[in-house]
């Protein structure tokens, strides 16, 4: 029993993560009907700017972890949200009235060149760099579960991250906006609302949770990498696909599917066919959204819309 529930909060971290980059992939999809595949990418530079961060407090005599974690996600948040807002202003907008075939390929070619510039460019940046561990590394004992504290903290964050979220989404003037202009932008713009700005923050907001997955991703498995951003960039498209794209609530459920699906693939391979190692986990996974995605073609919870007349 300690060894399922250690596979279940294992999947419960991971879908966290997925969860949280596939709902930026809906925030884009939602107000510009644009996929932005620089968006793994984006996140990567979060994970990298909160190690610069971290090395920073240290230079100046910081040592208090509690400090430093603060540093790390203010500034990976807020440096990622401005290069999400600079990507929207400068790359999604003058494009918006191209094909999206035309968003498409700049996006990617622009994820291209965020991850080559971060290997080229920043110190040693071709190799894995370790991510300092800034959170308490002692257990949890619930009878035979043996649970790490910091897994704990960044499960928490991460659950507290996606509902403050959608507290702004749904609850907030700026929500309403973002929700008007996902409708109808020529309708919203009527109504007073600053298109542009509404465009323009929430492309900083998806970037800006790109960057806190980022950081969580750093500080699970303790290390990052100038690759990291193109697996968890197609596993969080994936998962938005899964879920129903431009749907919050199945973004979310599809990030934690797909984690299910990891999960459950590394357990089982390794039973059925002894030779295939748990590795194989993600070929497991994407076979099955494969499936599913024949199955449901319009995601587990299709979008609704209208036809405006």
């Amino acid at each position: 029993m300690s060894e399922i529930g250690q596979y279940i909060f294992n999947g419960l971290m991971l879908g966290m993560i997925y969860a949280m980059v596939a709902v930026g992939f809906t925030l884009f999809f939602g107000v510009l009907d644009v996929i932005k595949f620089s968006h793994g990418d984006v996140l990567m530079v979060g994970a990298f700017a909160g190690l610069t961060a971290a090395i920073g407090m240290v230079h100046v005599g910081i040592t208090s972890p509690a400090l430093q974690l603060l540093a790390v996600v203010l500034f990976a948040v807020g440096l990622t949200g401005l290069l999400g807002a600079l990507i929207a202003r400068f790359l999604i907008l003058p494009l918006h009235k191209a094909p999206p075939l035309n968003t498409l390929l700049a996006t990617l070619m622009l994820g291209t060149v965020i991850r080559e510039a971060v290997r080229l460019f920043y110190p040693d940046g071709s190799n894995p760099k370790p991510f300092p561990a800034l959170l308490p590394t002692s257990s949890l004992d619930l009878g035979a579960l043996h649970l790490r504290l910091d897994n704990v903290i960044l499960l928490a964050s991460g659950l507290a991250a996606i509902a403050g979220v959608h507290f702004l989404i749904t609850r907030t003037k700026l929500g309403l906006a973002i929700r008007a202009v996902a409708q109808d932008g020529e309708t919203a713009r009527l109504m007073g609302i600053n298109f542009e700005a509404v465009v323009l923050f929430t492309f900083a907001l998806g970037s800006g949770l790109a960057a806190l997955a980022g950081v969580m991703n750093g500080l699970y498995y303790n290390e990052v990498n100038f690759s990291v951003g193109l697996l968890l960039g197609v596993i969080g498209f994936a998962a938005a696909i899964l879920g129903g794209l431009g749907n919050m609530y199945g973004a979310i459920i599809g990030g934690f599917l797909f984690a299910a699906l990891q999960v459950v693939g590394s357990a089982l391979l390794p039973a059925v066919v002894p030779d295939i190692p748990s590795a194989y986990k993600d070929v497991f996974a994407f076979a099955a959204v494969i499936v599913l995605m024949a199955w449901k073609p319009t995601g587990l919870i299709a979008e609704k819309s209208s036809e405006r007349v």
